[in-house]
């Protein structure tokens, strides 16, 4: 059987989302944990809201007053679209996008958590490793957002 993308262009405009019910499960439940540590705001999240100025820690607070609010009800935004959306076959381009944000902040925090680094994900993954299964779980959410990435850029104009 040749290898099938779990998200691809459909004529109408929209997306096809072939996951399987463990995966669908595991994006569900990845989301209601990023969902609930989003709104405790809680430190694992830090990769989320990186400071906006730098070493400008006054600048950066009030670059944070000012648009903290609207990030983080974004992502919950992204969540909660995912979380409506995780049975559908098929997807429209905003609900398609709401998945690769949150996707991409699945990515950042898990990664985060794990010490992830390039060279780290650039060699094969160590059984022994006590963080393989978390290694192989960051793994296959980049798998599926390159899937997510590579099906809204197919509807890019070419230039």
């Amino acid at each position: 059987m040749p290898f099938r993308r779990p998200v691809t262009p459909l004529r109408d405009g929209g997306y096809r989302l072939r996951l399987g019910e463990r995966e669908r499960d595991a994006v569900s439940g990845l989301c209601d944990e990023l969902r609930d540590l989003v709104e405790a705001d809680d430190e694992s999240v830090a990769r989320l809201f990186p400071a906006a100025y730098g070493d400008d820690r006054q600048a950066s607070e009030e670059y944070d007053r000012l648009v903290r609010g609207s990030l983080t009800s974004g992502r919950l935004e992204a969540l909660r679209i995912v979380q409506e959306t995780v049975e559908a076959e098929r997807l429209d381009h905003e609900q398609l996008e709401a998945w690769c944000s949150a996707l991409n902040d699945l990515r950042l925090v898990l990664g985060e958590r794990l010490g992830v680094t390039e060279e780290l994900y650039e060699t094969e993954i160590d059984p022994r490793d006590p963080r393989a299964a978390q290694l192989g779980l960051y793994t296959w959410l980049t798998w599926l957002q390159g899937s997510v990435v590579d099906a809204l850029a197919s509807r890019l104009p070419d230039r």
